[in-house]
């Protein structure tokens, strides 16, 4: 059995990318999470002590993100990925998903971005 905690479309902005314009200022990014880890115990007696709390999660994400200034998504979806694995033991494998939701290409795309996994 395989249980996942997902958090997904998390908004956060700030400054990544490597055009000129991309260093400026923030910009809008979403990112989805997929922490695996059992939580049978969590489930069988309703007790958030053995599962992994995602508002912890969630904040830690968004300190990580806000706070950084890569050049590329890969480095910002990687970082992320390992600092969730060092807040919790428990969880056995990430995979973080960032999107810019305003990418500076000509053309007509929604978003553009990365999905990377790490495990333990």
């Amino acid at each position: 059995m395989r249980d996942v905690i997902e958090v997904r479309g998390l908004r956060v902005s700030a400054v990544v990318g490597a055009l000129a314009e991309e260093r400026l200022r923030p910009q809008p990014l979403a990112i989805d999470l997929d922490l695996v880890r059992p939580f049978e115990a969590a489930a069988l007696n309703d007790d958030l002590d053995e599962t992994t709390n995602y508002a912890e999660v969630v904040a830690l994400v968004e300190s990580v993100v806000r706070t950084s200034a890569f050049l590329l998504l890969e480095t910002l979806a990687h970082r992320v990925a390992r600092e969730v694995l060092a807040l919790d033991p428990h969880v056995a494998e990430v995979t973080v998903a960032v999107r810019k939701l305003r990418p500076p290409i000509p053309q007509d795309a929604d978003t553009v971005g990365v999905r990377t996994t790490l495990a333990r």
